[in-house]
Formats: structure tokens, sequence, C-alpha cells
């Protein structure tokens, strides 16, 4: 589900997505659960794929977004680093900024459209 309805925000480097909706609420998710595989889960996601994003972010990234540990007693975990933290918060800022910047347009926009199409 979109936070947004009508606006989906990515921020792009010249090769791939740095960030959209899926890998902050990933990053998020890893961040309140501890670890990917639960994040995944709440995310309907496998848990390959949830550690293909975790991966691309922290290859995005000049510091790693989550830290990663193997094994263990409690059978490993994931951590978000602050800087992880802080690139969430970021994206959402950014998200609530441009959602505010086009909100007069979007009503315009949804009134065009045909009724069964507006929900």
């Amino acid at each position: 589900m979109a936070r947004y309805p009508g606006l989906t925000l990515r921020v792009l480097t010249t090769d791939v997505p740095a960030i959209g909706p899926g890998k902050a609420r990933l990053i998020e998710l890893i961040d309140k659960t501890g670890s990917i595989s639960a994040a995944a889960r709440a995310m309907d996601m496998s848990y390959r794929r949830a550690w293909q994003l975790v991966d691309a972010l922290n290859q995005s990234f000049s510091e790693p977004v989550v830290l990663t540990a193997v094994g263990g007693k409690r059978g490993g975990g994931a951590e978000v680093t602050g800087f992880g933290r802080e690139v969430a918060r970021l994206y959402r800022d950014m998200e609530d900024k441009a959602s505010s910047a086009i909100a007069a347009e979007l009503n315009r926009f949804k009134q065009s459209l045909k009724k069964s199409a507006r929900k």
C-alpha cells in the first residue's frame, strides 16, 4: 500500500534506484524487528529478495545501511546503522515534501478521472 496514493518517489543513481518506498519500508522493518527474515515476512517478500535489497542498499551508499550477523546462539540478526536510519528519515522527508508539493495538482488530476477510477 502506498504511503501517499498517487505518489511513488524513487531516488535514482546513474545505474540503479538508490532507494524507493520498498527499500525505505524494509529499512524501517529491519530496524523494528532486528531481522531481515522478519522484515521480509512482514512485507510478504522472500528472504532472498530482502537480502538482495539490503545488499543493494549497502552497495549504493557511502556507508553501510544495514549490518548483518550470522549464526550464534540467537541465529544471527540485522541492525540498521545510524546512517541507515538517517537515509530512511531523509527519504520519508523527501516523500512528505513531494506529496505536499503536488497535492493540489493531484486533486485536480483525480477529479478528471472517471468516478470508477478515483478510488
